[in-house]
């Protein structure tokens, strides 16, 4: 299948060309745990995994960015809970799940993430992720390929050099960063161990991911790499090369959104986000 760029683009722009602020610029709250949401948790690979199911249908599961946290994708599992079960995952050590010893790694995570479905009773599933999320979207269709059906990539890198210098910096990352330590504190079982949780993880963004043109051509699941066109982490030539690597994946820049871009224009994000889950 030769890589594409959906027509739908065309049709989603047209829906933004009357807004004239910097929407890019902005960080809108986190979404509030969604009603009627069923949430538990699972004990795999020596920690508590939190995960809440919502919905019917063919299973969806949504994994959030390094930090972050299920919640984040509030907007988006209540608009797919309408045809899809939606899994909405807390990382290990993000959010209410536990965290052990072990370096983090993407293979460690996507484990996690596949003894969950193990236990859920889910063979195969869709996976919706955002920036580590979407790594491991990636991961998982690398290493566990009879588990996934589509993957949509939301500000995923394959390699470090595929992320901006000084990310930090930026006045609408650095919000995030402070709000995801507020979140930390009020959602961890461990709320006082946010600079240990940073340290752990911080090793890991520093060497990983790092897979080659033939780890990325190992990929036959459907995937779409999305990205917003003011990503403040995302290198855009490096989002252009995973599309243009990965065997044939679709390429996406949604307009006037950055890396956070399912919460600030969840409308946007939503429509493209449901057509390719939906596309037949």
């Amino acid at each position: 299948m030769p890589r594409r760029l959906f027509a739908v683009i065309a049709l989603l722009m047209s829906f933004n060309s009357a807004f004239a602020g910097e929407r890019w610029q902005t960080l809108p709250p986190t979404p509030a745990p969604v009603a009627g949401a069923q949430a538990g948790y699972a004990e795999v690979n020596g920690i508590r995994l939190y995960y809440s199911k919502l919905g019917h249908g063919s299973p969806v599961v949504l994994l959030h960015g390094g930090l972050g946290n299920a919640d984040y994708w509030g907007l988006q599992a209540k608009a797919l809970a309408t045809r899809h079960t939606v899994i909405s995952v807390d990382s290990r050590g993000h959010g209410r799940s536990t965290r052990d010893a072990r370096p983090y790694g993407y293979d460690l995570m996507a484990d996690d993430v596949i003894a969950l479905l193990d236990q859920l009773q889910i063979p195969r599933a869709d996976f919706v992720g955002w920036s580590d999320g979407a790594i491991l979207g990636l991961d998982l269709a690398m290493r566990y390929p009879q588990r996934v059906g589509k993957v949509f990539a939301y500000a995923a890198n394959t390699q470090t050099s595929g992320v901006k210098e000084g990310v930090e910096n930026n006045p609408t990352f650095a919000a995030y960063i402070e709000r995801a330590g507020q979140e930390y504190a009020r959602l961890s079982p461990t709320p006082k161990e946010y600079p240990a949780f940073v340290e752990q993880i911080g090793h890991m963004w520093a060497s990983q991911p790092n897979w080659s043109d033939a780890d990325l051509a190992r990929i036959k699941a459907p995937v779409l790499i999305v990205d917003g066109d003011h990503d403040e982490a995302i290198k855009r030539e490096h989002t252009e090369y995973m599309a243009a690597t990965i065997p044939g994946a679709g390429l996406l820049i949604l307009p006037n959104v950055s890396h956070f871009a399912f919460l600030q224009d969840p409308g946007l994000f939503n429509a493209a986000l449901e057509h390719f889950l939906d596309e037949k």
